[in-house]
């Protein structure tokens, strides 16, 4: 009976159920139904045409009715931590909708529906389990933020290079083999992040997304960058977890397979983690030395005064002095397999002074001994 109520919170309680009645708040504008135990949703909440947020995150919901198609005046739908398995085709009724916010549920599909809601600008779909993401992605003109963070994506649609005017996409922890050379088209891109995934080159069409300043590519299978990465200005190029500054001193470099133009640093090529890379002792004979003439003192300052830009051969003594010298790539250990290596050489060169010092003390009971022998 309360006609005239607009605004109704309940968050926090211990609900499993919504009245039927609540149908007549003919005026309510926003409700406020979070962390609850609600299993189910009346289908007459699409009775509520006034309604502009509608919080239902923190609940049991398996299921939304398809009558929140109704709802044309909503602005925010924000239905995470659930156990929605799909949403309804009739999501796309949502005409009005700027905010969706789906994260932590169970979705392997969004509906091809919801290419309709025009209006959207936040699409959070991250932690479901998302196979592949609709090529109706596309038509939603006005996104600026789309995450997909911890879900089961290998590809993304071609689709997406007509975001215009998204400016952040994070797709971290997928099973992403490759992207798109439309990504190019999201000329307002700011921020990328694809770090964790399966990528083994980036293509040279992300140079078009000219306003992009950060680009995380860390925890992948880069073999190497484009060239063309050179024309963005990037204030920060993640490539592992072991850089210690934003950017990186790059050089140009020729790939053997396909003679295209290339930039390789120190850590390309990138590759994955080795289990039990700590008893591979092997591989760390090389840096025995490395680890005996330098201190943890200097290991550290070098890392700390990394140059951190990226440089380029300018003048023709340069490039003379480049063709002469032969740059060798290797894979670059993962991090953490660097810093077990560095320990387990540690180690060693500890095993190697102790050995030393119990010679040093054998040969001075032998030398006093003679000394004794000799007196006598």
């Amino acid at each position: 009976s309360l006609y005239n109520l607009a605004s109704l919170e309940l968050r926090e309680n211990l609900l499993t159920y919504l009245p039927e009645s609540l149908a007549q708040l003919q005026r309510l504008e926003e409700l406020d139904l979070g962390n609850n135990e609600l299993y189910h949703l009346p289908e007459t909440i699409g009775a509520l045409f006034n309604l502009k947020d509608l919080w239902l995150d923190g609940n049991q919901l398996a299921e939304i009715p398809q009558e929140v198609g109704n709802l044309k005046n909503l602005l925010c739908l924000d239905v995470s931590e659930n156990k929605l398995e799909c949403l309804p085709e009739e999501i796309s009724g949502l005409t009005s909708l700027t905010d969706l916010l789906v994260s932590q549920n169970l979705l392997q599909v969004l509906p091809d529906g919801i290419g309709k809601l025009r209006r959207l600008s936040i699409l959070k779909v991250d932690q479901n389990k998302l196979i592949q993401l609709t090529d109706s992605i596309g038509d939603c003109e006005s996104l600026t933020e789309l995450v997909l963070t911890e879900n089961q994506l290998q590809s993304l649609p071609k689709s997406i290079g007509k975001l215009k005017k998204l400016n952040n996409l994070n797709a971290d922890r997928n099973k992403l083999t490759s992207l798109p050379k439309e990504i190019g088209g999201c000329c307002s891109l700011n921020v990328f992040s694809v770090r964790d995934n399966r990528l083994s080159r980036i293509p040279s069409e992300i140079s078009q997304a000219t306003e992009l300043h950060v680009l995380d590519v860390a925890g992948n299978r880069l073999t190497y960058l484009p060239l063309s990465l050179t024309t963005l200005k990037l204030k920060a190029l993640w490539l592992s977890d072991n850089q210690s500054q934003p950017l990186l001193t790059f050089q140009t470099d020729t790939d053997p397979e396909t003679g295209e133009k290339i930039l390789t640093c120190v850590l390309l090529p990138q590759m994955p983690s080795e289990p039990g890379c700590q008893d591979n002792l092997p591989r760390c004979g090389a840096l025995e030395s490395l680890v005996n003439e330098m201190s943890d003192e200097t290991w550290n300052e070098r890392a700390v005064n990394r140059v951190s830009a990226i440089r380029f051969l300018e003048d023709e003594k340069d490039e003379e002095d480049n063709e002469m010298r032969t740059l060798l790539r290797r894979a670059t250990p993962h991090p953490g397999e660097l810093k077990n290596m560095k320990k387990t050489v540690e180690n060693l060169r500890n095993d190697m002074n102790a050995a030393k010092g119990l010679d040093s003390n054998k040969n001075e009971v032998n030398n006093a001994i003679d000394r004794v022998t000799t007196s006598v």
